[in-house]
Formats: structure tokens, C-alpha cells, sequence
């Protein structure tokens, strides 16, 4: 039987809230014809009840699958290994602290089928979070928005509907923090990529299991993705970038020398002139990294995976 509809739950110490999530849940899919449907719940290494509370609710709904991670991984792990096994046209994905409302699947399912979008991600315009936890995401959001070419407000909204075809081609893609970009690697893989307003409720439970280091670990991961993106099968454009500016600047310096030790027959070592060479010699070693750089892309070249559907009649 084909799936309608999987939605994908990560979750780490929510037993609390676990059962009124499900029946929220379970009345938006009663109330909008959802079936066939799976619910995916990650417990990635809980320490509570958590486990417990889904054994209970997998024996009242056959359509719960439950993947139980050993120790704490992380959500991007999470959502890695929930996209490889769902089997949904359409995949939401959403946390279990109740925040994210049920209510808004069937809207994400319209828009994206009106839209005809592939990924249709949630932007909580009225957020229940300290401003401590606004500001920097803001900040985060904008320069997402600038560096990766695509214009969302929340990149950060793990709230998320996304086509099968989509999760299918990222799902080796999503490690370390890497789920925050997601939006943005769909977009860079050509996929069609929107966002649509959703309800955010304040913590019914627990408390955020995210701090402010997450904010510094996501600018990074920013800056590895974007240089992938644009120089991963084209190394020897930055680092050659690199070479010919150390090789500019060091040239300059040492022909100001060569001119002053022609006119003046006299040259005296100065630290200047130590730099000079210096930059030289670094410019040959990014020339150099360079080309092995080119080497290993090409060697590697067959390896590439490509975004594509094949379409027959």
C-alpha cells in the first residue's frame, strides 16, 4: 500500500508531551482525509520515559514506526535516518514539544500542491521565545538569506513539508548541524523552495535542549556549505584566488626592492622584505593545493550525486 503522508518526529526526553502530540495528530489526519499515513518518531537517545510512552502508543496505531537511537545523536542524524526509511509522497517533519501545531499539516500539503512546491518550510513569525533566543536568529536568518541566494525568514522552523523526491536526494546530505540548511541545499539542488506562516505555541514542558552555541556552530557549517556549493567541483578557483593575491602583493614588495637595490646599489634586509618573499612562497603552495585539489575532483568526479527524476509515460 502506498503512503500518503509521513511525518517524521526527532525527540530527545519529551515523554510529557508525547501522547497529546498523537492525538492532536491523529485528529488533523481524521479531520482532512490524510491516510495512508506513518508516524515516525526518532527517540535519539532519551534518559526519561519517552521510549515507553511510544511502545504504548505503537500498540493502539499500527501505522507508529519507532527508531530507537542507542545514545544521543543529534537532529540532523534524526532526520537522516527518518528520511531513508519513510515511505510518504509527502514527509513532514516537526518537533515534539508541541510548539509546532498539527493543524497546519493539511495547509503545508495545499500549498505546496497549489505552489507546486518541493519544500515547503515554516516561518514562526509570532514566536513564544525568550529575546535572547529572537535576536540572534534573526541575524542567523539574514545572513542565510544573503549568502546562500535564497530569501526565507526562519531557516531554524524545524516545522517542514517536503516531497519525497526531495528527502530522497538529501537525505546523505543532513550530518553534524546540517538540518538548519536544509531549505538551502534543496534550493542549491535546483529544488523549488517556499515558506508559509505557522502557529507557534509556547513550551507546554521541559525546556529547550538548545543553546546560544548552536547560533556559532550554525555560521560555520554556513561557510563550509557555501564553499562547497560554489568551489567543490571547482578547487583550484578559490585556492587559485588565494594564490594570485599572495602572489601580487609579495611581487610588488619585491619589485619595489629590485628597483631601490638598482638605483641605490645597496639593500639592506628588512622585515618588508622577508614578507614579500614569504607571500611568494605561500602563493605556490595554494597553486599547489590547488591542483591536487583538481586531481582528487576528478578522480572522484563519477561519484557525484545528481538531483533527477527519470519520467516515462
Amino acid at each position: 500500500m502506498e503512503i500518503n503522508l509521513s511525518i517524521i518526529i526527532p525527540l530527545y526526553n519529551e515523554e510529557e508531551s508525547l501522547q497529546e502530540l498523537y492525538g492532536k495528530i491523529k485528529e488533523e489526519i481524521n479531520e482532512n482525509d490524510l491516510a495512508p499515513y506513518e508516524i515516525i518518531f526518532i527517540n535519539d537517545g532519551s534518559t526519561d520515559g519517552s521510549l515507553d510512552v511510544l511502545n504504548s502508543l505503537q500498540k493502539v496505531d499500527s501505522n507508529i514506526r519507532i527508531i530507537n537511537f542507542f545514545r544521543n545523536y543529534g537532529k540532523a542524524a534524526a532526520l537522516s535516518v527518518g528520511f531513508s526509511k519513510c515511505l510518504g509522497e509527502y514527509v513532514v517533519t516537526m518537533d515534539a514539544d508541541l510548539q509546532d501545531d498539527p493543524k497546519e499539516i493539511s495547509n503545508f500539503i495545499s500549498l505546496s500542491k497549489k505552489d507546486s512546491l518541493d519544500l515547503v518550510s515554516g516561518w514562526k513569525k509570532e514566536r513564544h521565545d525568550p529575546l535572547e533566543k529572537r535576536v540572534p536568529s534573526k541575524f542567523f536568518n539574514y545572513m542565510t538569506s544573503k549568502m546562500g541566494g535564497i530569501h526565507l525568514h526562519d531557516f531554524n522552523c524545524g516545522f517542514k513539508l517536503y516531497k519525497k523526491r526531495v528527502v530522497r536526494s538529501l537525505q546523505h546530505l543532513i550530518y553534524g548541524e546540517m538540518h538548519r540548511f536544509i531549505p538551502l541545499l534543496a534550493f542549491w539542488h535546483g529544488f523549488s523552495v517556499g515558506e508559509m506562516v505557522v502557529t507557534h505555541h509556547a513550551r507546554s514542558y521541559g525546556q529547550s535542549k538548545y543553546g546560544f552555541s548552536r547560533y556559532l556552530h550554525g555560521f560555520m557549517d554556513l561557510i563550509t556549505l557555501t564553499l562547497l556549493n560554489r568551489y567543490k567541483s571547482r578547487p583550484m578557483h578559490i585556492f587559485g584566488s588565494f594564490g594570485l593575491a599572495t602572489f601580487f602583493i609579495g611581487a610588488v614588495i619585491n619589485v619595489y626592492f629590485l628597483i631601490i637595490w638598482i638605483l641605490t646599489q645597496e639593500l639592506h634586509i628588512r622585515p618588508i622584505m622577508l614578507l614579500g618573499i614569504m607571500l611568494m612562497v605561500i602563493s605556490l603552495q595554494f597553486f599547489s593545493l590547488g591542483f591536487i585539489s583538481e586531481m582528487i575532483t576528478q578522480k572522484n568526479a563519477k561519484e557525484t550525486v545528481y538531483s533527477y527524476e527519470e519520467l516515462t509515460n
